[in-house]
């Protein structure tokens, strides 16, 4: 089994930055090869919703609008992590954020993927 495992969240001043990583472990985490990775947040009261993801094949990267020229998604095959940098942050950026993985091959866009494996999340709060 392949876990997800997130870090770097934490308390931060708005304008600040922050650099999440997320790391595949586990018994077949060596040998993990996602389709895509990607990185969701869900505010409290609000419902989930995809900030970045990267194809593995090709390289197809997809930003949300609301994080474009902020954020910074990238991945590291050898190590089996992917990363987030954030920049310019604003207590709308406050809320769990969540690495998730694409096991299977798929046609769909990176926001629509069939994301199967997913870490426990990190807290990232901006104040203002």
């Amino acid at each position: 089994q392949v876990q997800l495992v997130e870090t770097g969240g934490g308390l931060v001043q708005a304008g600040d930055s922050l650099r999440l990583s997320c790391t595949a472990s586990g018994r077949s985490g060596l040998t993990f090869s996602p389709y895509a990775m990607a990185w969701f947040r869900q505010a409290p009261g609000k419902e989930r919703e995809i900030v970045a993801g990267i194809n593995s094949i090709g390289g197809t990267i997809h930003y949300a609008d609301f994080v474009k020229g902020r954020f910074t998604i990238s991945t590291d095959s050898a190590k089996k992590q992917v990363y987030l940098q954030m920049n310019s942050l604003t207590p709308e950026d406050t809320a769990v954020y969540y690495c998730a993985a694409d096991s299977n091959p798929s046609f769909r866009d990176i926001p629509s993927r069939g994301y199967d494996v997913w870490g426990q999340g990190t807290q990232v709060t901006v104040s203002s």
